[in-house]
C-alpha cells in the first residue's frame, strides 16, 4: 500500500485522464516546516504535478521543480477592438440610412401596387367582401408558413392575450372590409382623400372616449383636413354615398382599433401581434362575405369573372393582391420600429400622396380643379397634424425619461 501523500499511476484522480498507466518516479520532497509534515509528489508527464489528486499552482512549487519555458509576449488589445476583429460590421451597421430608405421605398412601392391591383380586380370582379376575405386568407397562410419555418418564431398565446387581441382584430376586420367597399365604389384617389379624415376621428375619440385632453393646436390643424375633404367631395366625379359612408365607417373602425391596441400592449413583438390579428380578422370577414355576396358569387360572380379574364389570371390576381396587402402592412410596422414617430408620421402622409398621384396616372381619373385643390389642402392638413402630434408625443417621452 502506498504511503499517505504519495500518488501512483493508478491513483483514482488520474486514471480517468491517462490512457496508459505509468509508474510515477518519486519526486524530491518539498521543504518541510515545523508545523506541517513533509509532502511527497509524483511527477506525471501527462498530468503535471499532482498532490492528493489536485494540480498545484506553479507559485506553490520551488523554482527548481518548475520546467523552464520560453517567455511569451502578450499584446494587450482593447475589448472593443477585439470584438470588431471577431465580428466585422455588417452592411446595415455601416449604412443605416440606406436600410431605412429601402424600408420606406418598399412600403410605398407595395402600397401603390396593392391599391392599383386591388382596383383593377374590382373592375372585373366587384365583390369587395370576398376580396377582403382573400386578402386576410393569403396573409394568414403567409404567417402560418413563416411560423412553420421559424421566420419569425411563433410567440405563444393564451386566453388572456386572446381576449386583448380580439377587439383589435374585430375593428381591423370591419375597417378593412369597409375600406374595400369604398375602393370598389369610388376612385382610389377619392377614397384616400376621405380616409385622410382618420386623424379627426382619432382626436375625437381621444377627447370624448378616452377622456384625454387634446391640445387646441391639434384641433386647429384638423380644420384644413375637414375643409379639404369637403371641397373634394362636392365636385368629385366618382362620388356616391356607398363609397363615402363606408370610408367614414372605416375611419371610425381604425380609430377604435388604435384605442384597443393601446389597451392590448404586450411584450409580444409586432410581427407576431400582426400575424395573430390577421388570422382572427379572417374569421371576422368570412360571415359577412358569405351573407352579402355568397349567393351572387355562386350564381354568376365567379363565372362572369372567369369569362372576362380567365381562371388563371383571376386566381393569380387574388393571390398577389393578398400578398401585397400583408407585406405592405408588415413593412409599415417594421419601418415604424426603425424611425422616430415624427418621421413615420410624415412618411405616412407622403405615402398617401404617392397613392393618390399614381392612381390618377394609372387609371386616368379626371378630377376637377376644386377636387384637386381640396385634396391638396386635406393632405397638407394631415401633414401639419402629424407633425404637431409627433412633437407632443416626443415631449411626453422626454418628461417621463427625465
Amino acid at each position: 500500500m502506498s504511503a499517505p501523500g504519495t500518488l501512483t499511476g493508478a491513483a483514482p484522480g488520474v486514471a480517468g485522464l491517462l490512457s496508459l498507466r505509468r509508474r510515477a518516479a518519486p519526486a524530491p520532497a518539498l521543504p518541510s516546516s515545523p508545523q506541517l509534515p513533509p509532502l511527497k509528489c509524483a511527477v506525471l508527464p501527462d498530468a503535471g504535478q499532482l498532490v492528493w489528486g489536485r494540480q498545484l499552482r506553479p507559485a506553490l512549487l520551488p523554482a527548481a521543480l518548475l520546467p523552464v519555458q520560453p517567455a511569451r509576449r502578450h499584446t494587450l488589445r482593447p475589448p472593443a477592438a477585439a470584438a470588431e476583429e471577431a465580428k466585422p460590421a455588417s452592411f446595415a451597421d455601416k449604412y443605416p440610412a440606406l436600410i431605412t430608405g429601402f424600408f420606406f421605398f418598399m412600403w410605398y412601392f407595395l402600397n401603390v401596387i396593392f391599391n392599383i391591383l386591388n382596383k383593377k380586380i374590382y373592375n372585373y370582379f366587384p365583390y369587395p367582401y370576398f376580396v377582403s376575405t382573400v386578402h386576410l386568407l393569403v396573409g394568414s397562410v403567409y404567417c402560418l408558413v413563416g411560423w412553420s419555418v421559424g421566420l419569425p418564431k411563433r410567440a405563444p398565446i393564451n386566453s388572456t392575450l386572446l381576449k386583448l387581441l380580439i377587439p383589435v382584430a374585430l375593428c381591423h376586420g370591419i375597417g378593412h372590409i369597409t375600406s374595400n367597399v369604398s375602393f370598389a365604389a369610388v376612385a382610389v384617389s377619392f377614397a384616400h382623400t376621405i380616409k385622410a379624415l382618420e386623424p379627426f376621428f382619432n382626436a375625437a375619440a381621444t377627447q370624448f372616449v378616452l377622456g384625454q385632453q387634446v391640445p387646441f393646436s391639434l384641433w386647429l390643424s384638423l380644420a384644413p383636413v375637414v375643409l379639404g375633404v369637403s371641397m373634394a367631395s362636392l365636385t368629385e366625379l366618382s362620388f356616391n354615398w356607398t363609397g363615402f359612408i363606408n370610408a367614414m365607417i372605416s375611419n371610425i373602425s381604425f380609430t377604435y382599433r388604435s384605442i384597443y391596441s393601446k389597451k392590448a400592449m404586450t411584450d409580444m413583438d409586432s410581427t407576431n401581434v400582426y400575424a395573430y390579428i390577421t388570422i382572427i380578422s379572417l374569421f371576422v370577414c368570412i360571415p359577412p362575405a358569405l351573407f352579402f355576396e355568397g349567393p351572387q358569387l355562386m350564381q354568376h360572380g365567379f363565372a362572369d369573372a372567369i369569362a372576362k379574364v380567365g381562371l388563371q389570371k383571376m386566381v393569380t390576381d387574388l393571390f398577389l393582391v393578398g400578398l401585397f396587402y400583408h407585406l405592405y402592412n408588415q413593412i409599415a410596422t417594421n419601418t415604424l420600429e426603425r424611425v422616430a414617430p415624427l418621421t413615420h408620421a410624415v412618411g405616412n402622409v407622403l405615402k398617401r400622396v404617392f397613392v393618390i398621384g399614381f392612381s390618377i396616372i394609372v387609371f386616368g381619373n379626371r378630377i376637377s380643379t376644386q377636387t384637386g385643390i381640396g385634396t391638396s389642402i386635406a393632405i397638407a392638413g394631415v401633414a401639419i397634424y402629424s407633425y404637431i402630434k409627433a412633437k407632443i408625443e416626443e415631449e411626453k417621452r422626454k418628461k417621463k425619461s427625465a
